[in-house]
């Protein structure tokens, strides 16, 4: 038996036909950078999110930094966001001269916890970055009121929830701007890097579309000191056959977190909860227990693609270790990273392989966490 935890081999072979046909139209045209999938993806895109604006980057990060970037975030100034996210996050607030403000997480949705907020602003506060992780959008109201009384931005990192929705609304259409990657395991991937950043300020896009291509829109006339994050258009013309399916897909994995649910029920392991007002795209799948690293060797005995997402908290990080400001302990971030686990999700997971995982999850001889 061998489950990886993403399975993207399924995923090419069913639409390899499609993917080849679109990458022999890209040769064909030979437009391999600003070429025609490129603006059709960003088009399409944008009308997926719910939002005017689409603009093609390198990879998250960068549609992070230079949404940052773009809106006069910098020295001096602070940004807010959640300590147990991946240390991207955080590496684009530093990047852009600004430091990280880190707190802690709701220990039921793994989101920013709105009621951490208050005693992390200061007069240094510009932004926050809600991270909807793992798929599942952050508290997005409570958020933006808390903004709202300081007069602080708000930046979505959405990298890991491609069609999610709250109260209806596509992720990337709840603030100001959004950030998303492709990277290959993504619920929506590339065949490699790249990355896009999404909103309905036409200003702010212009800027990204100047700051991305060495500042320039016109060939040879540079009006910024820019940089070159562009998306291949290879890329952007996989990408559009993958938009084509990423509903089908959430949808399918929202079935198999159901039936994780039903079938763990039993086992001596915390599931992750949910709020009402979410639609979860189920990026990742984790649980908690109480003997994780135990847990995690079996399943790979057993040969099944288990992973920790993420084990080492970016304040802990030697990187940023001394670059980030934690107001208060995270508690819930320092002890969940001893005992969070992801378990197979992928939308090419059968039945039959869930039900495998989770009847070696069940048998384990693992502890509840506590309360």
């Amino acid at each position: 038996m061998s489950i990886p935890l993403v399975n993207l081999k399924r995923q090419h072979h069913e639409l390899q036909t499609e993917i080849q046909a679109a990458i022999n139209n890209v040769l064909a045209r030979g437009d391999f950078v600003f070429g025609q999938e490129l603006e059709l993806f960003e088009k399409e895109f944008a009308t997926y999110c719910q939002v005017e604006h689409c603009v093609g980057v390198d990879s998250g990060l960068d549609a992070l930094t230079l949404t940052m970037k773009g809106l006069g975030i910098g020295r001096g100034d602070e940004v807010i966001t959640a300590a147990n996210t991946f240390i991207a996050t955080a590496l684009a607030i530093h990047h852009v001269g600004a430091t990280p403000v880190l707190v802690d997480h709701d220990p039921v949705t793994y989101n920013l916890d709105p009621r951490c907020l208050a005693a992390a602003i200061t007069s240094r506060t510009k932004a926050i970055v809600p991270v909807h992780l793992y798929g599942q959008p952050a508290d997005m109201d409570l958020i933006q009121a808390v903004a709202a009384e300081h007069g602080l931005l708000v930046i979505e990192d959405t990298a890991q929830a491609h069609g999610a929705r709250y109260k209806g609304r596509r992720c990337g259409s709840l603030a100001c701007a959004a950030a998303f990657s492709f990277y290959p395991g993504k619920n929506l991937g590339a065949l490699g890097d790249a990355g896009a950043i999404v909103t309905d300020d036409a200003d702010l896009a212009q800027w990204l579309r100047s700051a991305r291509n060495y500042g320039s829109v016109v060939k040879y006339h540079h009006t910024m000191p820019g940089w070159n994050s562009r998306v291949d258009t290879l890329q952007a013309a996989v990408l559009r056959v993958k938009l084509r399916y990423l509903d089908r897909w959430n949808d399918r994995r929202r079935q198999l977190a159901d039936r994780y649910r039903e079938l763990l029920a039993p086992a001596e392991a915390t599931l992750p909860g949910q709020s009402p007002d979410v639609e979860h795209v189920y990026h990742q799948f984790v649980i908690r227990t109480g003997q994780r690293d135990e847990l995690l060797g079996q399943l790979h005995s057993r040969g099944i693609g288990a992973g920790i997402h993420y084990p080492v908290p970016i304040h802990r990080q030697r990187a940023l270790q001394k670059k980030c400001i934690v107001p208060r302990p995270p508690v819930h971030t320092d002890r969940f990273c001893d005992e969070i686990l992801s378990l197979p999700i992928c939308p090419y997971l059968t039945d039959d392989e869930a039900d495998q995982v989770a009847a070696e999850v069940a048998a384990s001889a693992i502890s509840p966490v506590s309360a």
